[in-house]
């Protein structure tokens, strides 16, 4: 180990930066939030740099750097273009026993200041030994895809309640395995949602049982609070792609212990599940809805009262056409955590693959999505979805593609308006028919456009361009 990664603690405390430009800017910005006392040494600042003197945030000791200039300095920046200079601060600041980061330089420097992740109170610091600090930000960029934005949150509610449980459980092994659990159970969940006050509540009740329990059912502690911690993820999976999925459904799929997936989600999407975690296919097929949404609530029900963090894995967005409503009511109403993940749903998703907008200045100032299977089609107002000016997208509606362009047309829509169907949307296999309410049934039935698919009909339709494959 060519370092000793450590924390330093500049609060209240002296660091001298030499240089006036860009970079320690850039370096001063970062010492202020660590609420050190910058003193700066450069011929002329940089506006910014100039701007925090004015303010007194900063101080400006003088043009030229001198060795008397780190007296009671803790740290040393050297930032300046001039290497000779550089070498200068590094010399002095090393007579004086002192650590010094010249930037650029690894060899010239004692410390070196690193890629950092900020979640605060949680620091995450990144560094490749002064080698290559791209390759130390690129890594910085991966990790942050990966750290949930309120980690700091966590350990804000952590540290509020370590004395709390220090107290009620005394017992050092004990303690640990309850905060594992914490960490990897609904309390942590409700926080990284945004959920602080269900977060404490739930941490408090937590305690109080695990406190509760005797000795004997401490050894067993793991089962028993398990047990009292399941809860369900409504997740959309978005339209197909994984890489669509948002950071917040990868971070839940990767604590699930059970996914219960649509027909819908593919192989792809599912590899981004835990790998030790239970798949269980629970596909609708057409005419018997009602019985597989049944058996879906009993097996989330299932499944959490066993204990267990259960990934309700949906195509799209799990409140547009997926039923989301009834199973976040259902749980609830049985005292099931629940937590809402909103994926990116089918229609944002096709018209973004076929490279059309679905609302445009002067072409459609609406959308309306609607599904044209089941009993609430025989409800829509066809003679609204047959207006001029908007978009209309109908999910699962290639298998009613004729029944829906007689009503559009029987309520006034021109023949000739452009209609698009986007089979497959965001995966490699999609495809893509362009046409008009006139032509669009024979086209699709002759390039064998199966679902998934979606039919976008309005002005917009006719800006669709090819992404992957197209069929005219």
């Amino acid at each position: 180990m060519d370092y000793l990664p450590v924390f330093l603690d500049l609060a209240g405390r002296r660091v001298l930066l030499v240089g006036g430009g860009e970079v320690a800017l850039r370096k001063a910005t970062l010492l202020l939030e660590a609420r050190a006392l910058v003193r700066i040494v450069a011929p002329t600042l940089h506006p910014e740099l100039a701007r925090l003197h004015e303010e007194g945030r900063l101080e400006h000791l003088g043009h030229t750097f001198e060795a008397g200039q780190l007296d009671g300095a803790v740290f040393v920046i050297a930032a300046t273009d001039r290497v000779q200079v550089n070498r200068a601060v590094a010399a002095a600041a090393c007579a004086r026993g002192l650590f010094v980061n010249v930037v650029d330089d690894a060899a010239a420097s004692s410390a070196i200041l690193p890629a950092i992740i900020d979640r605060s109170p949680v620091i995450i610091a990144v560094s490749t030994g002064g080698r290559s600090p791209t390759l130390a930000r690129h890594l910085r960029g991966q990790l942050e895809a990966l750290l949930p934005e309120r980690l700091g949150a966590l350990a804000q509610l952590l540290g509020r309640w370590r004395g709390r449980v220090r107290e009620a459980l005394p017992d050092a092994a004990r303690r640990l395995r309850f905060w594992e659990r914490v960490l990897e159970g609904s309390v942590a969940s409700h926080v990284l949602a945004g959920e602080e006050p269900a977060a404490e509540t739930r941490l408090q009740a937590q305690l109080a049982a695990e406190a509760s329990a005797t000795d004997k059912d401490a050894g067993a502690a793991g089962i028993g609070a398990a047990r009292a911690g399941g809860e369900v993820y409504l997740i959309g999976a978005g339209p197909g792609d994984p890489d669509l999925l948002t950071l917040r459904a990868q971070q839940l799929l990767q604590q699930a212990d059970v996914v219960l997936y649509d027909r819908l989600v593919s192989e792809r999407v599912l590899s981004r599940a835990r790998r030790e975690a239970l798949r269980v296919s629970v596909g609708k097929q057409p005419g018997r809805h009602r019985v597989t949404q049944e058996r879906i609530h009993a097996l989330m029900l299932e499944y959490a009262g066993r204990g267990l963090r259960v990934a309700r894995l949906k195509g799209g967005d799990p409140f547009v056409f997926g039923r989301g409503g009834e199973e976040m009511q259902l749980l609830r109403a049985a005292g099931v955590p629940v937590i809402v993940v909103p994926g990116i749903t089918a229609a944002l998703g096709a018209a973004a693959a076929a490279g059309l907008s679905l609302t445009q200045r002067g072409l459609s100032q609406a959308v309306t999505l609607v599904t044209a299977m089941g009993e609430g089609a025989e409800a829509l107002d066809w003679r609204a979805l047959a207006a001029p000016l908007q978009t209309v997208v109908f999910y699962m509606g290639v298998a009613q593609l004729p029944r829906i362009i007689e009503r559009l047309i029987a309520q006034g829509a021109p023949a000739d308006r452009p209609v698009a169907i986007v089979e497959q949307a965001t995966l490699p296999a999609e495809r893509l028919v362009v046409g008009t309410l006139a032509s669009i049934a024979a086209q699709a039935a002759a390039a064998g456009i199966g679902a998934p698919a979606l039919l976008i009909v309005g002005e917009v339709a006719a800006q669709a361009c090819q992404r992957r494959a197209s069929v005219e």
